[in-house]
């Protein structure tokens, strides 16, 4: 069977497997949220924007001919993969989830858990400090309940307006990241607290290994529950998937 993949990407795993993709001469979209105002060129045809839920990506299924699901997306995009289990089991579409192993603590790190942003926030109730907020965009706001800290807030996009953070500075950069680098950020901007999703992989560790080299103390988000999926860790257990799935991998 030849096939029709979606990938739902938006990470730098998912960007590695549609060159893999492309590579063998397979057919497939790529699927960005949106959330990114100049995302990476891939070797799959884009799309860019949401589905409308479950139901809509069920539909966008049916309509393109799908063949295969690819969830790639990031460990916290967990409304996104909740959908994909969904669709795919209402559309009878096979799918598979490319994802990091999370981030262990290693000897040296100073690590408190917390189960999400709000416990996050709630941590941070103390007196004032410097805060590396190491989260993205969307979760921000929240931070603001907290208005006696100095965040640094590592963007991709540079922010339209200002942050809701009455004392901050901003980082516009895109990853990887180097620790040599990290830890010089963390340095100049003299922080004291890291806050990070355990986003796993390799191209965001470098602010965990550069807490740790600073003897610095990070508060990490546990990532959200999600549905039983298959799942795999390599882009090579992507293309095996495929295989035992009775795909016709060309070359």
């Amino acid at each position: 069977m030849a096939p029709n993949l979606l990938v739902l990407g938006g990470t730098t795993e998912a960007t590695a497997l549609a060159s893999a993709l492309a590579a063998r001469g397979l057919s497939g979209t790529f699927s960005y949220a949106g959330r990114v105002e100049s995302p990476k060129p891939q070797a799959l045809p884009l799309r860019v924007g949401g589905f409308g839920g479950a139901a809509g990506l069920a539909a966008h299924i049916r309509e393109a001919g799908i063949t295969h699901v690819v969830d790639a997306t990031h460990p916290f995009a967990a409304q996104m993969s909740r959908n994909a289990v969904d669709a795919c089991a209402e559309t009878g579409v096979p799918l598979v989830a490319l994802t990091r192993a999370p981030w262990r603590p290693e000897a040296g790190d100073d690590w408190q858990h917390v189960p999400d942003i709000a416990g996050a926030v709630a941590a941070l109730s103390g007196e004032r400090r410097r805060v590396f907020l190491a989260i993205g965009r969307m979760h921000l706001e929240d931070f603001a309940t907290r208005p006696q800290h100095f965040y640094l807030a590592r963007l991709v996009d540079a922010p339209e307006g200002a942050l809701p953070l009455p004392d901050c500075a901003v980082e516009v950069s895109r990853g990887p990241f180097t620790v040599e680098g990290d830890v010089a950020l963390m340095q100049a901007h003299g922080i004291e607290l890291v806050v990070s999703k355990n986003s796993g992989g390799t191209g965001a560790r470098a602010k965990i290994d550069a807490a740790r080299t600073l003897g610095l103390p990070v508060l990490m988000i546990d990532r959200p529950a999600l549905p039983v999926r298959a799942e795999v860790h390599e882009v090579q257990g992507v293309i095996d998937w495929l295989a035992h799935t009775g795909t016709d991998l060309g070359v």
